[in-house]
C-alpha cells in the first residue's frame, strides 16, 4: 500500500515551516546575532547581551580595566529577599560604560561610590531606582570604590548579567 501526499498538504507544510522559521528568526536569531529585538523576548531571555558583547570585540569577556572596546560580562546572583553589593575601584574622572539586566523581575538598586580611605561610612548615591535592566555610563567623581547595591524583594533568586567596560579594577562582591 502506497501513500501519496497531496499538493495541498505539501503547501500547508511548507507554509508552516516558513512560519516557524520566521518566528525563530525574530525571537531568537535577530536578538542574539544582531541585537535587533522587535518583540522584546530576546532581552527577556538574555539574548541581546550576546550580540552586544560580540559586537564589542567578538568575545563575551575580556580582562578588566584594559580600556579596550570590549565589554566584560559578570554574572551576579541576588538571593530571594536579600541584597548584594558589587564594586569597582576607580580613580577620579575615570569612566565606565555599563549595562545590566535580570533574568527575572525588577530589583531595587543604588549605584553609589565610597571615597578612598574614608572610615566614616560615607557614600554618595548617583542613582536609586527599581528596574529589570539599565544601560548607561559613569564618570567617577572621586578616587574610591563605585558600584551597585541590588535588593531582591521577591521569593525567588534573581540573576544579573552585568556588562562593563572602561577604566576600573574589579573589587567584586562586597561582604
Amino acid at each position: 500500500m502506497q501513500h501519496t501526499v497531496s499538493t495541498k498538504t505539501l503547501i500547508k507544510a511548507g507554509f508552516a515551516a516558513i512560519g516557524v522559521a520566521i518566528v525563530a528568526l525574530v525571537t531568537f536569531i535577530l536578538p542574539a546575532e544582531y541585537n535587533v529585538d522587535p518583540t522584546g523576548i530576546g532581552q527577556a531571555l538574555g539574548l541581546t547581551s550576546i550580540a552586544q558583547a560580540s559586537q564589542s570585540n567578538g568575545s563575551a569577556t575580556t580582562a578588566a580595566g584594559t580600556g579596550s572596546d570590549a565589554f566584560e560580562t559578570i554574572t551576579i546572583l541576588v538571593p530571594a529577599g536579600k541584597g548584594v553589593e558589587y564594586k569597582f575601584a576607580m580613580t577620579k574622572q575615570s569612566k565606565m560604560t555599563y549595562e545590566w539586566m535580570t533574568d527575572g523581575g525588577e530589583l531595587f538598586y543604588d549605584l553609589h561610590g565610597e571615597p578612598e580611605g574614608d572610615t566614616t561610612g560615607y557614600f554618595e548615591s548617583y542613582t536609586i531606582a527599581t528596574n529589570a535592566d539599565v544601560k548607561g555610563s559613569f564618570t567617577a567623581p572621586f578616587n574610591g570604590s563605585h558600584g551597585w547595591y541590588w535588593k531582591n524583594k521577591t521569593a525567588k533568586p534573581v540573576s544579573i548579567q552585568l556588562l562593563v567596560k572602561g577604566e576600573y579594577e574589579v573589587i567584586g562582591l562586597k561582604q
